[in-house]
């Protein structure tokens, strides 16, 4: 049997499809690429916008097209926070949600042994339920593995649909994490980025926190790197700041979540955090680290965003000097309290704040990557690559600047 995915979204899900690549694998299927004919189709979806529902639709209906006698399954974070709309998706044999993924297993078996026509199982998230362990032993990159440490978020952001996605915070037992770190380490990974829903949240529904994870990670022998995902800056306290920088294998590169530079609009937003807040936490990270790389998120348009409050944001982006911003245009999310917000701004108004973002983006990114001439880095070698008739390594640092070393015997 031949199964192939679509992955749809973030580092998360993209963790989540590799378990599910390696469960099918470990029960006897071939994995393929999408250009590939196969006998089960599954899309593992994203529902932060509608265009991402859609990308889930369109995929699903090409598949059953195509190949009308195999299998197809949706599964993720659409059908978990919109149940009733993904049940109705014909093109699906199989939905599922973002929970108990093993069942997509059993779920499939019985759709290809005729035992039922079609399987909707989607099992709503409940107050107390266990983060499920999906771990991971082979990545597609051979240097660097991604490895999931909690699930869920407690927060309710207006413009989020992710906590009805995924439920409450449930964070993985710290034994399991090291144990899998320690395969990693002996299969032969020399860096690994942790990943989450709710990154900061780890440990506070188990009295345990992050930073004490980092700390023990850094003990496994055979890591030589910790990377971390997006982190709330509200929710890394100074003393955290202080505790990781003594952590010398964790990378100086810190993606401080933002949203909007405006307080007006983070307050709108539901963001915990005021614009001056987040720019001390940038302060005390660079006293500690003589040149980290700071990175963000951005959304532009959001609703009742005037064009001065657009100012504050830029000229706050801009003042921070960030190594690289994800700018987002604010999509209308249903289910969400954005959506119902008046001062919905048009499309057109939305592009021309994301373009000049962008542009500050692309001089701010250049800049630190110029500051890095004349420093010595310490790269970490990854896939080698033809250039010229000659031979080389990709690599990154681990502020994680890239970077090109020629290949010598």
């Amino acid at each position: 049997m031949r199964v192939t995915f679509y992955t749809l979204g973030c580092k998360v899900n993209q963790n989540e499809t590799g378990a599910l690549a390696q469960l099918f694998e470990e029960n006897g299927y071939t994995v393929v690429s999408n250009e590939e004919g196969a006998d089960v189709y599954i899309v593992n979806s994203c529902t932060v916008t509608n265009f991402g529902d859609q990308k889930s639709r369109k995929w699903l209906r090409r598949a059953k097209r195509e190949n009308p006698g195999a299998v197809t399954v949706l599964t993720g974070c659409y059908p978990q926070a919109f149940p009733d709309e993904a049940a109705e998706i014909a093109e699906a044999d199989v939905v599922t949600g973002s929970g108990n993924r093993h069942a997509i297993l059993t779920d499939v078996q019985k759709v290809l042994n005729g035992e039922e026509e079609r399987v909707i199982d989607i099992r709503p998230h409940e107050k107390g339920e266990r983060f499920e362990e999906l771990p991971m032993d082979k990545f597609a990159e051979h240097t660097r593995a991604f490895v999931k440490v909690e699930d869920g978020c407690n927060r309710r952001c207006a413009y989020c649909v992710i906590p009805r996605a995924r439920g409450p915070v449930r964070s993985r037992d710290e034994a399991s994490v090291l144990e899998e770190l320690r395969r990693l380490a002996d299969a032969g990974y020399k860096e690994v980025v942790l990943t989450a829903i709710s990154l900061p949240s780890y440990g506070t529904d188990s009295g345990t926190s992050l930073v004490e994870l980092i700390e023990k990670a850094a003990e496994v022998p055979g890591i030589e790197r910790i990377r971390l995902g997006s982190l709330d800056p509200d929710m890394l306290h100074d003393d955290d700041i202080r505790r990781m920088a003594a952590v010398k294998k964790l990378c100086p590169q810190f993606h401080l979540s933002l949203q909007s530079g405006c307080d007006k609009t983070l307050k709108n937003m539901n963001r915990r955090y005021s614009a001056p807040e987040y720019a001390e936490k940038c302060e005390l990270i660079r006293r500690f680290y003589p040149a980290p790389a700071l990175t963000t998120d951005v959304i532009v348009g959001f609703p009742m965003e005037t064009e001065e409050d657009f100012e504050d944001s830029y000229e706050f982006v801009k003042n921070i000097h960030f190594y690289e911003t994800h700018i987002f245009k604010y999509s209308r999310r249903q289910g969400t309290k954005a959506a119902a917000m008046d001062g919905q701004l048009t499309e057109a108004v939305k592009a021309q704040r994301s373009e000049k973002m962008l542009k500050l983006h692309e001089i701010r990114a250049k800049e630190y990557e110029t500051s890095m001439i004349g420093r010595t880095l310490e790269l970490l070698l990854e896939e080698e690559v033809e250039i010229g008739g000659k031979t080389y390594f990709m690599a990154h640092s681990k502020e994680y600047v890239r970077a090109v070393i020629e290949k010598t015997d």
